[in-house]
């Protein structure tokens, strides 16, 4: 793979290991990693890419979205390919962290999405946040992430236990890597057909991932449906 003037390789560090979710491994498309490999306690340089309020695009209902520095996944062609350096951005600090937890106090606001980056490789930031979260609001307010791993991964023995511990505060994860052959602009909150959207409550009590009860995609473009509305409105006038 080709990046400016830089060949990116993706490999499969985890060759041989089963039961790692859909679509794995990737064919290239990112990297996959061994159980364990990346360690956000070690790697996490506690930046952060973004901070957004009151915006609808990451989650159900009116969210603040923290965008986490760091990925190691590297997937072909991903949408926040610039914060995949772990010191892209700026310090995380408690001047951050108290502003986050204002904004969510406003009424209108349903909860928190952690994006980046990889959430799960920024635990020393966003497991003392998400629980600072809990003590602050209890379950009045929701936290969403999603994540490059799948469930299966971080499920699997040997993967490090801050993602688990992370995973426990976390309402609904959306899961897996983002698949450029598999992109597919109808799907609901996610990139690409392999990533699922999980409710992690849910899916801890079952011992399987269990999929968000309110999950909708849509079958056709959107801007196609207005446009054809629209059209069938103008001929009813012209006549």
């Amino acid at each position: 793979m080709v990046r400016g003037d830089q060949v990116t390789k993706r490999r499969d560090f985890a060759a041989g290991e089963t039961g790692r979710g859909p679509s794995i491994p990737s064919g290239g498309f990112a990297n996959d990693p061994r159980a364990g490999q990346w360690d956000g306690r070690r790697m996490s340089k506690r930046m952060i890419a973004d901070y957004k309020t009151f915006i609808v695009t990451d989650g159900e209902g009116v969210r603040n979205s923290l965008y986490v520095s760091g990925c190691p996944f590297h997937c072909v062609e991903c949408f926040n390919a610039s914060i995949w350096d772990f010191q892209a951005g700026h310090e995380y600090t408690q001047a951050l962290e108290d502003r986050i937890i204002t904004d969510l106090a406003q009424p209108w606001v349903q909860g928190i999405t952690f994006l980046g980056g990889e959430p799960m490789l920024a635990t020393p930031v966003l497991v003392p946040l998400a629980r600072r979260i809990r003590r602050e609001f209890g379950h009045t307010k929701d936290i969403w992430s999603w994540t490059g791993y799948t469930w299966e991964e971080l499920m699997r023995e040997g993967e490090t236990p801050d993602k688990r511990e992370l995973l426990e505060l976390i309402d609904i994860l959306v899961d897996g890597r983002y698949l450029k052959p598999q992109h597919d602009s109808l799907l609901q909150f996610r990139g690409s057909a392999n990533q699922r959207i999980l409710d992690v409550p849910k899916s801890l009590a079952a011992g399987e991932p269990v999929i968000w009860a309110k999950l909708h995609d849509q079958e056709r473009f959107i801007p196609e449906i207005y446009g054809k509305d629209r059209a069938a409105g103008e001929g009813q006038q012209a006549s």
